[in-house]
């Protein structure tokens, strides 16, 4: 049985370890009796020591650096994530891009995340709702990320398309439609047949990303081939969270 995979991207949020317990344990609780759903909740970094994973809940992170350990102030290791019981890890998320995270860091996070054993999500989206083509930042995004990567770790990779455009802080809730979603993911798939083979790009799990909700999450969970949905301001409310779950389980 192959769970949906429905990940929890807290960002920059919540403001104290006191909220953070308490969204955690109430998602942790709930997502006990859901057997068909992979929950992963990414808080910031500072968090992931007061939070357990536990059968039913994994840890993820926001993000990764690439090298072990050295002067990089600012910066957290895979060792320490690994410490922190964490075994997803975002990378190149929108946000992040926009912070000046280049093609090739996102080249070399992807590498380091996936080859230490984490499972790497790579976030790829357009800045720009495209009716008439599919958009060339993705396809550029995906290869960059990729390259030199070696097929031995496609095991270890998610794709989450994430169009900026379709986040809430970008679009005020309004997200992407099932169907893009649908054409954007057979596009993804033939861009990793190129880059790794027909077996790794069948095999891949590819979600989507903005503006999810309880309400839009079943249309995109419903599209053939999704894998499941990244969640952002909607992961905060442990009651609207749940009901996402609920819906997946029932995939």
């Amino acid at each position: 049985m192959r769970k949906q995979i429905i990940i929890a991207n807290w960002k920059m949020n919540p403001r104290t370890a006191k909220e953070t317990k308490n969204i955690f344990e109430r998602i942790k609780n709930a997502s006990k009796k859901y057997q068909r759903v992979e929950v992963v909740v990414t808080p910031p970094h500072i968090y992931l020591p007061l939070i357990k994973a536990g059968s039913r809940i994994k840890l993820g992170a926001q993000d990764i650096f690439f090298k072990d350990e050295g002067p990089f102030t600012g910066e957290i290791s895979a060792g320490m994530l690994k410490d922190s019981g964490v075994s997803y890890v975002l990378i190149g998320h929108s946000e992040r891009r926009e912070l000046g995270e280049t093609l090739e860091t996102v080249r070399k996070k992807i590498y380091q995340a996936a080859s230490k054993g984490f499972r790497a999500v790579l976030c790829v989206g357009e800045k720009e709702k495209n009716q008439e083509a599919f958009p060339v930042m993705v396809k550029e995004e995906i290869i960059s990320a990729l390259k030199g990567v070696p097929r031995r770790l496609a095991s270890k990779t998610i794709i989450a398309y994430e169009p900026v455009w379709a986040i809430s802080s970008h679009s005020g809730g309004k997200s992407d439609t099932p169907q893009n979603f649908f054409e954007m993911s057979i596009y993804i798939r033939r861009i990793l047949l190129d880059i790794w083979g027909k077996n790794a790009a069948l095999r891949i799990p590819i979600i989507y990303g903005g503006s999810v909700n309880s309400k839009n999450v079943k249309g995109f969970l419903d599209v053939k081939g999704a894998s499941g949905v990244l969640v952002g301001k909607a992961s905060l409310n442990p009651a609207e969270f749940i009901k996402i779950l609920e819906i997946a389980d029932k995939k």
